[in-house]
């Protein structure tokens, strides 16, 4: 049996407090409201909420995911499919927040398999700035995986630049990894903050004066001990990207974190994978355990691999908050967003944004990992996926002590897939890990 079930009672108490925390945050001065689109398990909220705003809306198809947000917001409006919604369906909101769905533009498909914003999943994005544009919100908060710079030739790209700089917003763009936020997950995404006619606004959430921090040990984190040796569990000090995938293990997938027990190797759980992505302890548990256990499993790392990481999505919101309580401002230019912005001070202007014909299959573009639009300009520059200031975070601090349920550990024949794909592929793995694959797999040799 895989899913461990808590006592309800502990999982109530753990969501209490959690709704005790969003209560203290929501006594500040002023409570503005968030609307979310594509919602999933609600990773923007949390983080929106954390910050002093209110979630009014959710929009979100998905069952498990819906049984999820009903779980946690119970009384909030909320909505399926966004091709049947319409403005009027929608509670006014201050901020609005969706990733709309990756699977179209994701690099994990692979190139031959990349329809990009031509893709069904992923061209929702359309139906989404049709109701942008109906409703104007003065910021709308997006994030994608960072396959969005390189997308169709990076036209992708282009045209949701154009998309929302013709609707009348700023767009301020980052690339960010989550490891670098407070959680020690190695995950890149694109944001955008998208605020209407303030592109000052726009460059204060997604950029400090002081620039991003340089980070160290991109590389050698992924193969150094979190803990002393001798010690266990064994892990590195930061994991690799949650993949939004069933969990169960394939044989031949070497690029996921594993734990090494005294008693044998283990994917990580779902309480584990629910750490790493920021959210509370049981957030996507059932509170009445109904139906197959690794069923329930498979939709819990599927929808934790498809979150956002809250820690991000807070350095974000914490910055909106502030913008929005700031007076509206036209004395921002060119010239002080080059001022103001380290990375940008040897960048240029590029302005025919409007005039570019992105939908030119034989133009390929190049998108920067940061930049600003507005109007028929943009200006783009090469900056750390980091804030001003790393906040640092340490893999084992987030992993389950005591026992597992067995279903989570490798077997020998796994542990022989992994090994295989990794000599195959060139790879260098975590050291303890690979002695204890090397011991698991030679179980074979002695059966």
């Amino acid at each position: 049996m895989g899913f461990y079930a808590p006592e309800k009672s502990k999982l109530l108490n753990s969501r209490n407090s959690y709704y005790q925390e969003i209560i203290r945050m929501s006594k500040a001065d002023k409570t503005y409201k968030i609307a979310s689109f594509f919602a999933g398990i609600g990773g923007f909220d949390v983080a929106f909420e954390r910050n002093g705003f209110e979630t009014v809306y959710l929009c979100e198809i998905n069952p498990f995911c819906q049984g999820i947000l009903n779980s946690h917001w119970p009384d909030v409006k909320k909505g399926g499919d966004i091709n049947a919604i319409q403005l009027d369906d929608i509670p006014r909101a201050d901020v609005w927040c969706g990733g709309f769905p990756c699977q179209d533009i994701s690099v994990a498909r692979g190139k031959s398999q990349r329809l990009g914003l031509s893709g069904t999943r992923s061209g929702l994005f359309y139906r989404y700035a049709e109701l942008i544009e109906q409703a104007k919100p003065k910021v709308v908060i997006i994030e994608n995986v960072e396959g969005l710079f390189t997308s169709n030739g990076g036209r992708d790209f282009g045209v949701i630049l154009q998309t929302m700089t013709s609707m009348g917003y700023a767009v301020g763009w980052r690339l960010f990894n989550s490891r670098y936020f407070g959680v020690p997950q190695s995950r890149t995404r694109v944001y955008l903050c998208c605020w209407l006619n303030q592109p000052g606004k726009a460059l204060q959430v997604m950029f400090d004066r002081s620039g991003a921090e340089k980070p160290t040990h991109s590389r050698t984190d992924f193969i150094t001990e979190s803990n002393s040796p001798g010690e266990f569990p064994k892990v590195p000090r930061v994991s690799y990207c949650l993949a939004a995938t069933s969990g169960r293990h394939t044989g031949t997938d070497w690029s996921r974190t594993y734990v090494v027990c005294k008693n044998g190797v283990r994917r990580m759980t779902p309480l584990e994978s629910e750490r790493l992505q920021g959210f509370p302890d049981h957030w996507t548990a059932p509170i009445d355990f109904h139906g197959d256990a690794d069923d329930i499993d498979s939709l819990r790392y599927t929808a934790i691999g498809n979150a956002v990481s809250v820690p991000v999505v807070e350095w974000v919101a914490s910055r909106v908050y502030k913008e929005l309580g700031k007076k509206p401002s036209d004395s921002w230019n060119i010239d002080s967003i080059n001022r103001l912005v380290p990375e940008f001070k040897k960048a240029s202007w590029v302005n025919n944004l409007n005039e570019i014909d992105f939908s030119d299959e034989e133009i390929k573009h190049k998108w920067e990992r940061g930049g600003i639009a507005w109007g028929n300009s943009f200006i783009q520059c090469s900056i750390n996926p980091t804030p001003a200031s790393i906040v640092a975070s340490s893999l084992i601090d987030l992993i389950e002590r005591g026992d597992v349920a067995p279903v989570y550990y490798l077997s020998p024949n796994a542990a022989e897939g992994i090994l295989r794909r990794v000599d195959h592929q060139g790879r260098t793995l975590f050291a303890p890990l690979r002695t204890a694959l090397e011991e698991l797999k030679n179980q074979n040799n002695h059966e």
